[in-house]
């Protein structure tokens, strides 16, 4: 999308606001911050309590900002990540380059640019605790078999794409998890939560990141 401005969250870290849909690809109140809550707290560091070996799923891989949070804590705690990201919109160089992440997280900025300079539909190590691979792919188009231990539901907002919050993505996402798997959503809508409960998960109610009062977390109880 050529319609994108870079913009920063109160935290200090950049996110992009997309015009054709009238979002923001991350929270204005900070968008490391959001990550950190919704992701990593919420679903990695939730999961890796009992589990080293974990695949996680990215719908919405965006900025990319996700993903290399998450490369981080798998270095941190010497877990062992397979990260599969899909998007159907990338962004182009001279978006992500201006991205902020690597100073604010006080990393080298190469650590950050490997995560857009990979190819798409590659297997990349990015280091010894974390591969990478990208999706360029509408949601729509995809079938996993059970296989991801972990969601990132990171898509625009149901009332600027509506369609990728219907049961029918949702039981894609059902069907890609193995059982006790997770998804986490900053989303917190009651339709959104019905539906997924429709499909066969089981809701909790989380306390959101800064800006939000909840986020959800819908498991797929082991049979």
């Amino acid at each position: 999308m050529s319609d994108l401005r870079i913009f920063e969250t109160q935290d200090g870290s950049h996110s992009i606001f997309a015009e054709q849909f009238g979002v923001s690809y991350h929270s204005k109140y900070g968008a490391i911050q959001e990550t950190q809550h919704v992701f990593i707290d919420a679903a990695l560091r939730f999961k890796a309590v009992l589990k080293k070996d974990i695949r996680i799923l990215e719908m919405g891989f965006g900025t990319g900002l996700n993903a290399y949070m998450t490369s981080l804590e798998a270095r941190r705690r010497n877990l062992q990540v397979q990260y599969t990201g899909v998007e159907a919109y990338p962004i182009n160089e001279s978006q992500w380059q201006s991205l902020n992440y690597a100073e604010q997280l006080q990393e080298e900025s190469d650590t950050f640019s490997i995560f857009h300079t990979s190819e798409w539909g590659d297997w990349m190590e990015v280091n010894e605790n974390f591969s990478l691979l990208k999706l360029h792919q509408r949601f729509e188009t995809l079938e996993f078999e059970p296989q991801f231990d972990i969601i990132y539901y990171d898509t625009f907002a149901p009332n600027a794409q509506p369609e990728l919050w219907s049961a029918e993505l949702f039981q894609k996402m059902y069907d890609a998890l193995l059982p006790d798997g997770i998804l986490v959503t900053y989303c917190a809508k009651g339709e959104v939560k019905r539906t997924m409960k429709s499909v066969g998960f089981e809701v909790e109610r989380l306390k959101g990141p800064p800006g939000k009062r909840e986020m959800t977390r819908a498991i797929k109880a082991a049979s």
